[in-house]
């Protein structure tokens, strides 16, 4: 799968076509309160997209119960997520590859039994499920 095309608004766009719970998470890479997101413990078959833009990032068959009080995920869609490290060098910060919008942290090595060893702590406003028996 071809990377998202990137998808590149002003701040104050963002700001008018997201919730500003959005905007603070997405744009301003803030953080939900644990174990209040409306995905955390949420398992139907279907997509998860970018909150943002819409671009597919997530399949339901990578979610886990981590326990962690966030929507979790051992892998994303080839090439829709990207990773930085944060400057405090303890994190890595997972964002959208398409519009760059804040979906979380990735964290590797916890010893979860999941086939990449790694979890995706994503905040579920970052995000936007869609069923997969939707029509479309």
């Amino acid at each position: 799968m071809a990377a998202p095309t990137p998808i590149q608004k002003p701040e104050d766009e963002w700001r008018a076509i997201l919730s500003p719970e959005q905007f603070r998470i997405l744009r301003q890479k803030g953080t939900e309160l644990r174990g209040t997101g409306e995905y955390n413990k949420f398992y139907e078959e279907g997509i998860y997209n970018c909150g943002g833009c819409g671009t597919p990032l997530y399949k339901s068959a990578t979610k886990f119960d981590s326990g962690c009080g966030w929507p979790a995920f051992f892998e994303g869609l080839p090439g829709a997520i990207n990773r930085f490290p944060d400057p405090d060098g303890r994190r890595t910060e997972i964002t959208c590859a398409a519009c760059g919008g804040h979906l979380g942290h990735v964290f590797k090595g916890e010893g979860f039994k999941t086939p990449t060893d790694e979890r995706h702590c994503v905040n579920s406003v970052s995000i936007k499920f869609v069923p997969t028996n939707a029509s479309g």
